[in-house]
C-alpha cells in the first residue's frame, strides 16, 4: 500500500462509505466483509452499546428492528492516521420502514490489511434532540 495523502484518504474514505451503505441498505448479511474477521479487532459502539469482534458487530446491525433502510449521506470527511489508517466522519439521514427520516453521525477508523480496508472502530449515533 502506497503512502496515504490527504487526497487519497478522502477518496478511499468516500468510496468505502458509499459501498458500506449500499450493502447496509440492500443486504445486511453481507456486512461481515467490512469488519476484521476475528473476535477482538473490530469494535462497534452503537447508541452507547459496545460490541467487539466481527460476529457481535454484524449480529447487532443485522438484527436492528426494521426491514427497510435508506441512508442519505450529507458529508464524508476523511483523514489519514499516523499509523496508516483512515478516520472517517459521516453525517446524513436515514429512513427506516415508514418512520420519518432521522439525522445520524457515524465514525469509522479503517485499517489496511490483506489488500482491503477493514473497520477497526465504528461509532454510530442518531441525532435526536429532546427538548
Amino acid at each position: 500500500m502506497a503512502d496515504l495523502t490527504p487526497e487519497s484518504a478522502q477518496q478511499i474514505g468516500s468510496a468505502f462509505v458509499q459501498k458500506y451503505y449500499e450493502v447496509f441498505d440492500s443486504d445486511r448479511d453481507k456486512l461481515a466483509a467490512f469488519y476484521v474477521p476475528d473476535e477482538q479487532s473490530s469494535q462497534l459502539t452503537f447508541e452507547s452499546n459496545f460490541l467487539r469482534g466481527q460476529v457481535q458487530c454484524v449480529d447487532k446491525l443485522k438484527n436492528l428492528p426494521f426491514s427497510k433502510i435508506q441512508h442519505v449521506i450529507t458529508t464524508i470527511d476523511a483523514q489519514m492516521t499516523i499509523d496508516g489508517g483512515i478516520m472517517i466522519l459521516v453525517t446524513g439521514q436515514l429512513k427506516t420502514d415508514d418512520d420519518p427520516p432521522h439525522s445520524f453521525t457515524q465514525m469509522f477508523h479503517l485499517r489496511h490489511g490483506g489488500g482491503s480496508w477493514f473497520v477497526l472502530n465504528d461509532c454510530f449515533r442518531l441525532i435526536i434532540h429532546n427538548m
